[in-house]
């Protein structure tokens, strides 16, 4: 677009230094201690896209986390993209392995260091240059709206609700998201494809009290070693899920598509080198970006229990716990699978302990179809900026909020995503290639000149 590369070269610092303020809040969605510092994220979002150019930004509360609004509308017969993101991030721990300190961003080697860098603030923050540069220049074709949340970390726990309430001001022709990734810096993709999310906590308790391991050792179940042995048995050696009725409702994927998917690039051995393992395992018969894009799993996501301080203490623990997640494919119902683990985990018990599962959150599967108008103005953009048409993927990953906005406000979500799987989301370390950030602010404002064109 007229302008465009000048005005990133002529503000590149700027937006460098506005993210940084953005990023230096610790919005951690996951405790409530940090409480006031999502409303702080709040504010400064509301700070950026006043200042950007949106006629009106206002924060709204919900039971949970504020939410942020705003808009410009610039014609009543403009097509209109309504802008999703997040303002909360995952918690840093562990703080040991982090070479850089988490909410202090720098850029170093290329990238920009620091939790949210782009999971999801440096994400979002494009959108907000890239709609800056085109209300500044007179180049915005439809009408936006922005609406950026204080919860996916969690779940997006109350945005539904607040989308059922609000619906008629969250009117929109189609969704922009960017919280995904592309396959690699020189093969731009589009993600068409997320999976569905089911999380649990699961308390696991033998005695009333912690006991001497030497005194009752061997007479009283251990809840830890029972836990461990009842979350090993709910996934056998082929990588099969073996909770009773898991596998009913999938949707398998037609050999055709499959074949599509299979032209992706893929290393395997550069795949195993950049997570350091030396195998990988998964489900039998299906290919790596297969398990992570088009069938379910099941993970430990988190285990405790006992005594884990500094030198020994010879306890046997009362109680044991975990968090367990499942990632889901389309026609999985979240809330039948949440069910059923629930079930037949506590039924698998043995009579010396007692287990209890609570459901935590869970969401939806979602596909984008490829000929929507909006999918291919996004096929367009990126592939003037990359000079290569974008390969569409499925991603492994979950946004639930993405399936409900096609439930509740009937809008379907165009994934245009940035990030790199070495950008180590949700780790410590997590960073985001200068590259791909400008990268993200020259391909957005051609998408709304595409989508308007196709409109």
């Amino acid at each position: 677009m007229k302008g465009l590369e000048e005005y990133i070269a002529s503000n590149q610092e700027r937006f460098l230094s506005e993210l940084f303020e953005l990023l230096r809040i610790p919005s951690i969605s996951a405790g409530g201690e940090h409480k006031e510092d999502m409303y702080a994220c709040a504010e400064k979002w509301k700070e950026i896209l006043l200042k950007a150019g949106v006629d009106k930004a206002e924060i709204f509360e919900t039971e949970g986390n504020p939410v942020l609004y705003g808009e410009k509308i610039v014609g009543e017969g403009l097509p209109t993209v309504l802008v999703y993101g997040h303002m909360d991030v995952m918690p840093v721990d562990p703080l040991d392995l982090w070479k850089t300190k988490p909410f202090e961003p720098v850029v170093k080697d290329g990238k920009i260091w620091g939790r949210g860098a782009d999971d999801d603030k440096g994400q979002s923050f494009m959108h907000a240059k890239a709609f800056e540069f085109m209300v500044k220049t007179g180049q915005l074709p439809c009408n936006v709206k922005f609406m950026i949340e204080g919860e996916e970390e969690i779940g997006s726990t109350h945005l539904p609700d607040f989308c059922r309430k609000h619906k008629e001001m969250l009117k929109a022709d189609i969704i922009l998201v960017s919280d995904t990734g592309m396959i690699a810096r020189d093969v731009p993709s589009i993600t068409t494809g997320l999976r569905g999310l089911a999380y649990w906590e699961i308390e696991v308790t033998g005695p009333c009290r912690d006991l001497h391991s030497g005194l009752f050792g061997g007479a009283v179940a251990n809840p830890i070693n029972v836990l461990a042995k009842m979350l090993s048995g709910m996934v056998d050696e082929k990588g099969h899920i073996t909770i009773p009725g898991f596998y009913d409702d999938v949707l398998e994927v037609s050999a055709a598509e499959r074949a599509k998917m299979a032209e992706a690039p893929f290393n395997e051995e550069a795949y195993k080198k950049a997570i350091c393992v030396d195998e990988l395992f998964g489900e039998e018969g299906y290919a790596t970006n297969e398990r992570t894009g088009i069938r379910p799993t099941f993970d430990v996501c988190g285990i405790w229990g006992g005594y884990t301080g500094e030198g020994s203490k010879t306890v046997l623990p009362s109680k044991a716990f975990a968090k367990v997640s499942c990632r889901l494919v389309p026609n999985q119902k979240h809330e039948k699978i949440a069910r059923l683990f629930k079930e037949y985990f506590e039924s698998i018990a043995p009579a010396y302990v007692k287990v209890k599962v609570t459901s935590l959150h869970g969401g939806a599967a979602y596909v984008c179809p490829i000929d929507l108008p909006a999918y291919q103005a996004a096929e367009r953009a990126y592939a003037k900026v990359y000079g290569k048409n974008p390969v569409p993927f499925r991603s492994g990953g979950s946004i639930p909020v993405v399936a409900a906005f096609e439930e509740i406000l009937g809008i379907k979500s165009i994934l245009m995503g940035f990030g790199l799987e070495s950008d180590a989301i949700h780790s410590p370390n997590e960073n985001y290639p200068l590259e791909q950030f400008f990268n993200g602010i020259r391909t957005i404002p051609l998408f709304y000149k595409y989508f308007a064109e196709k409109h």
